[in-house]
């Protein structure tokens, strides 16, 4: 009956286009389990007072009644006129956890409070959204396996303010995630090939310069994590050096040892974040591509995502 119900929406609603402003006619709201006991105590009251002829009972269940309808009412407004502007579907490794960012916002002068947004396996909430204003909602998503993996429909929803009723909708986006293959392997890293014009390398050990401390990223190497800074109660720290040379690292897949395409991916993988890390320009060399030497975030993603597609056909990139 779930699945039925699901599939019903969809057809009802179709694929959502952002920005998408929530209106009467994709909303629904049922009572809770807490809404579901409390009518059933207005009912007993209700009797009870039919029964013994109380006047101050039966007043009592009337006017909670009409205390359980405008809460319906209010809770029914708190969610109506809410527009979402857009969601960002953060990149991660595989076996991870993404994060998946929804952007609210609010035209109307009443703020919003207790909304909720949740899939299948985590939920999450902001305070308030004040008139006016703008505000975000962190998901987080299982990664199970490289490749692009299709996002499921997002429910939006709320139980302000008295959490007797649940009012939501549901949200049906065309987006994919991206999952990166494992960062995993403990080859060194291949020798590069020097931008001299006389194409001897010009790298030496240890000539990598200090060039600071940044936040943590997903598939940074535990051994470059600042751990003596961590210890002294900061966050999560990585020690990041520039290359002292102008060596350009070449990753080629068909160089890498290995039994299994898995086991190079994730070799590559792991090349790639280390030396993005380092702030060294490298290259990325598959069967029938090749990305060019650079280096910087969108070059990491670029390379990653070549990883990640590898060998997949294009119809499961959005399984």
């Amino acid at each position: 009956m779930a699945e039925r119900a699901a599939a019903w929406s969809r057809r009802r609603q179709g694929v959502d286009h952002f920005p998408v402003t929530i209106t009467r006619r994709r909303l629904y709201i049922l009572p809770t389990r807490a809404g579901l006991a409390f009518c059933a105590l207005l009912l007993v009251m209700g009797i009870a007072g039919l029964n013994y002829a109380n006047s101050l009972a039966l007043l009592l269940a009337f006017v909670l009644g009409g205390f359980v309808l405008v809460t319906m009412n209010l809770c029914h407004r708190n969610l109506q006129g809410v527009r979402i502007e857009g969601l960002v579907a953060h990149p991660t490794f595989e076996g991870d956890v993404a994060r998946l960012e929804i952007a609210l916002g609010n035209d109307l002068r009443d703020a919003r409070l207790g909304l909720d947004a949740a899939v299948p396996s985590a939920s999450a909430s902001v305070g308030e959204l004040l008139g006016g204003t703008t505000g975000r909602l962190e998901l987080t998503l299982p990664a199970r396996r490289r490749g692009r993996q299709s996002l499921p429909r997002i429910r939006l929803s709320t139980t302000f303010p008295f959490g007797l009723f649940r009012a939501w909708t549901w949200l049906h986006v065309d987006e994919t995630l991206t999952v990166y293959p494992v960062p995993r392997g403990a080859l060194p890293m291949p020798v590069g090939a020097s931008d001299r014009s006389d194409g001897r390398s010009t790298r030496q050990a240890g000539n990598d310069e200090w060039a600071g401390l940044r936040s943590f990223r997903d598939g940074d190497s535990p051994r470059q994590v600042a751990w003596k800074v961590y210890a002294r109660g900061l966050p999560l720290l990585v020690k990041e050096y520039t290359g002292g040379s102008s060596q350009v690292l070449d990753f080629d897949f068909a160089a890498v040892p290995g039994a299994s395409t898995e086991s190079r991916l994730q070799q590559l993988t792991r090349w790639i974040v280390d030396a993005e890390a380092r702030g060294q320009r490298y290259a990325l060399t598959l069967p029938a591509l090749r990305v060019g030497e650079a280096n910087g975030p969108l070059h990491r993603h670029r390379c990653l995502e070549a990883l990640a597609l590898f060998g997949l056909p294009p119809e499961s990139s959005h399984a």
